[in-house]
C-alpha cells in the first residue's frame, strides 16, 4: 500500500501526462507552372480565308496576335490570386520582395507571352523587381520550338502508331461525322442565310504525318472548325457586344459546345506521348528547377500547345466552366507542386488554374483550381498525389 502511495506521489509531482506532438502536416516546397498567353485576336488578318464568313470579321484594337488590353486586366487579376496563394503556402516571401535567384519566369519571344509575363508579375509581385526571360521580340526562342532548333527529335512511326490510336477504329471519317452537328451549328454563325458559298467547306478532315522534325498537321474541316471557334471564343472573352460575337448568331452556350473543335485537335495531334514529349523537351529543364527545388517558382509563359503538352506527359485532364473539357483556356495553367511529407517523401501535386468564361468576359471574378490526377504516374499515393522521382523521370528532356 506504501509502495502505490509513493507511485501516485511522484506521478502528482511530475505534473500532467504530456501529449505527444501531432505529426505535421506536408509542406510545399516549390511550385513548376505552365501557362498559356491571356486573350489576343487572330494570328492573322483577315481571320480566316476569304469565303469562310459570310462577313467581315470583327477589329480589334492592337495588331493580329498580340494581347489586348483586356486580356492584359485579366491576367493582372489571375497576378493577385496566384501572389497571394504563394504568399500563403509559403513560396513567396510574405513581408519582403522575393530573391530573384529564387524564381524563374521564362516566356516565348512572341508579344502575347511577354506581355502576359508583365501582367501577371504586375499583379502577383506588386513593386517588387521582376525579371523576365525572354528573347527579344519575334526572335524564335529554341525553348518553344525545339524541333526545328535540332533540340529533340519525333520518331515517325511512334507518332504515326499514337495518332492512329487517338483517330479510333472509325477513322477521320468517324470523327467528321460525330462533330457534324457542330460542324453545322458553326456554319450557321459563320454564314447566317447567305445564299452564296461560305462556311467550313467540305473538305474532309486529314492529318500530314510527322516527320522527325515536324508535328503532324491538320486540314481539311476539323482543322478550319478548330480556327474559327477558338476566334469566337476570343471574342467573348474580351468582352465584345455580342453583337460582335459570331456576327450576333453566338451566345455563350454555342462558344463552349464550339470549343470542342480545339479540344479535340490537341487531342489528336499534340497530347500523344510521341509528339507531346520531344515538342515540350525545350521547356521540361525549367519545369524541372521548380520541381526539384533548385528555384522556388518556374513559371513559364508559352502557348496551349505547350499546355497540351505537358497533359500528355502527365496524363492530365480538366474542365473549365464555358470551356470543352481539356480546352487550354487563355491565361489557364498547369500548377504543379512538389509536397514534402513528413515521412520525408516528395510528392506532386497537379491542379488546374483558370478563370472561367464568363469571368474573363465580365472582367472579374476570382481564379478557381481544380485538382487533377497524375495518370501517368504509374505509384499514385494519398489521392492522387505522384512520387517526384516519377514525374522527374516523364520530363526527361
Amino acid at each position: 500500500m506504501r509502495k502505490m502511495m509513493m507511485i501516485v506521489a511522484a506521478l502528482a509531482c511530475a505534473g500532467p501526462v504530456q501529449a505527444r506532438p501531432a505529426a505535421a502536416g506536408p509542406v510545399v516546397e516549390s511550385v513548376a507552372v505552365l501557362m498559356r498567353h491571356g486573350i489576343r485576336p487572330p494570328t492573322k488578318d483577315p481571320a480566316m480565308p476569304a469565303g469562310t464568313a459570310a462577313a467581315a470579321w470583327p477589329r480589334w484594337d492592337v495588331p493580329p496576335g498580340w494581347l489586348t488590353a483586356h486580356g492584359g486586366e485579366a491576367v493582372e487579376r489571375l497576378g493577385v490570386d496566384d501572389g497571394v496563394w504563394l504568399r500563403r503556402i509559403g513560396v513567396l516571401p510574405a513581408a519582403r520582395c522575393p530573391d530573384s535567384a529564387r524564381m524563374h519566369i521564362v516566356a516565348d519571344s512572341d508579344q502575347r507571352t511577354i506581355a502576359t509575363a508583365q501582367h501577371w508579375a504586375k499583379g502577383a509581385l506588386a513593386k517588387c523587381a521582376r525579371a523576365i526571360d525572354h528573347l527579344p521580340q519575334d526572335q524564335a526562342d529554341p525553348r518553344f520550338g525545339p524541333l526545328s532548333a535540332g533540340l529533340a527529335r519525333i520518331d515517325p512511326v511512334a507518332a504515326a502508331g499514337a495518332v492512329e490510336q487517338a483517330i479510333g477504329p472509325e477513322g477521320l471519317a468517324g470523327i467528321d461525322r460525330r462533330l457534324a452537328p457542330l460542324y453545322a451549328r458553326l456554319n450557321t454563325i459563320l454564314c447566317g442565310g447567305a445564299a452564296t458559298l461560305c462556311g467550313l467547306g467540305a473538305e474532309p478532315t486529314q492529318i500530314r504525318p510527322a516527320t522527325a522534325e515536324a508535328r503532324p498537321k491538320l486540314s481539311g474541316l476539323l482543322d478550319r472548325a478548330s480556327t474559327a471557334a477558338q476566334i469566337l471564343l476570343l471574342e467573348y472573352a474580351d468582352g465584345k457586344p455580342m453583337g460582335e460575337v459570331g456576327w450576333g448568331r453566338a451566345g455563350a452556350g454555342d462558344i463552349a459546345a464550339l470549343s470542342t473543335f480545339h479540344a479535340e485537335e490537341f487531342r489528336l495531334l499534340a497530347r500523344p506521348g510521341p509528339i507531346a514529349a520531344p515538342n515540350l523537351a525545350g521547356l521540361t529543364p525549367v519545369l524541372r528547377e521548380g520541381l526539384e527545388g533548385r528555384v522556388g517558382l518556374a513559371l513559364i509563359l508559352g502557348h496551349d500547345t505547350n499546355i497540351a503538352n505537358l497533359a500528355g506527359v502527365l496524363g492530365l485532364h480538366w474542365r473549365v466552366a464555358g470551356f470543352a473539357a481539356d480546352d487550354p483556356a487563355p491565361g489557364g495553367a498547369i500548377v504543379l507542386e512538389v509536397l514534402r511529407m513528413p515521412s520525408g517523401q516528395r510528392l506532386v501535386r497537379a491542379s488546374y488554374r483558370a478563370q472561367s468564361l464568363a469571368a474573363m468576359r465580365g472582367g472579374k471574378g476570382a481564379s478557381v483550381r481544380q485538382p487533377m490526377a497524375i495518370k501517368a504516374c504509374r505509384h499514385p499515393v494519398q489521392g492522387g498525389l505522384c512520387p517526384l522521382n516519377e514525374v522527374l523521370t516523364a520530363l526527361k528532356p
